[in-house]
């Protein structure tokens, strides 16, 4: 990878992943796009330690909270903390996507980055996103949340390991679906996205820096840099996605997934793009 791809995909992963339109579709696409070689799944799950240092930081002194009040709990203390009880639901929501995960974790380094499968995902989990967004009672908040909606939204966060689907946009569906309000959902996925985004980076890096890793290596000075710059990219995207939610819908992010999932089709149909 050159420092130059590694840029512009820094930039794609900063823009993307926070944002209900996958990441790593774009990720995937943009590279197909300019000829270059997938990145690979190792890629992006390390570029996301990036977006989820951005997480941290804008969302320091409520993970922080979350932290002191969860270990508080474990000790016998702070068990009625909505704080701590947060936490213990961060975890319990965390849980699907780290099974399924380790469970289908070739397919979805190999498999699943077609761009056909990657295109019908777009397309189909778009108009998910529009029905929720129109049927959605939108009235509860996150202080209402309960076990079964964290082990929902976890599901929900688990089907972000196909490409194409979005780690935010399927969570934030789930909560539409379940009448939480735009922001509420959209901040829920922030917080769960925590412990399965630096987990699975961090195995990746491990798995890369062992060789055991499926699909292209890591070429670590370029992916660094493109982590980096994730990180930046992806701090404004949460400032100015949490704004936009408290008065605009999804419908803009739909189209949009709709007509880029239509033309990755149609190129592929007509032999510009090759799908593996």
């Amino acid at each position: 990878m050159g420092w130059f791809e590694a840029v512009v995909l820094g930039v794609v992963q900063g823009l993307t992943e926070f944002l209900p339109i996958s990441s790593s579709a774009h990720l995937r696409v943009v590279g197909s796009v300019f000829g270059w070689e997938d990145p690979g799944a190792a890629f992006t799950a390390i570029t996301q330690i990036g977006t989820e240092a951005a997480v941290l930081l804008y969302f320091r002194r409520e993970i922080g909270r979350i932290i002191v009040a969860w270990l508080g709990s474990l000790a016998g203390r702070r068990k009625g903390d909505p704080d701590a009880r947060m936490g213990w639901l961060i975890i319990v929501g965390s849980i699907p996507i780290v099974a399924l995960g380790l469970l289908f974790q070739d397919d979805i380094e190999t498999t699943l980055r077609d761009l056909r499968i990657v295109a019908a995902a777009l397309v189909l989990f778009s108009l998910i996103l529009f029905w929720a967004d129109r049927v959605g009672a939108k009235k509860r908040e996150l202080h209402q949340l309960t076990v079964g909606h964290g082990i929902a939204f976890g599901f929900a966060q688990a089907m972000a390991l196909i490409p194409g689907v979005s780690r935010s946009g399927g969570t934030i569906t789930m909560g539409l679906f379940l009448g939480y309000s735009r922001a509420a959902a959209a901040r829920y996925s922030f917080l769960l996205a925590v412990p399965a985004v630096l987990g699975s980076g961090f195995f990746q890096a491990y798995e890369a820096l062992t060789g055991d890793v499926e699909g292209r290596g890591v070429s670590w000075g370029p992916t660094i840099l493109a982590t980096v710059i994730a990180f930046g990219v992806g701090l404004t995207v949460i400032a100015w996605l949490l704004r936009y939610l408290d008065r605009g819908s999804f419908t803009p992010f739909v189209v949009y997934r709709v007509v880029v999932g239509s033309l990755i089709i149609a190129l592929v149909t007509a032999g510009v793009l090759a799908p593996t």
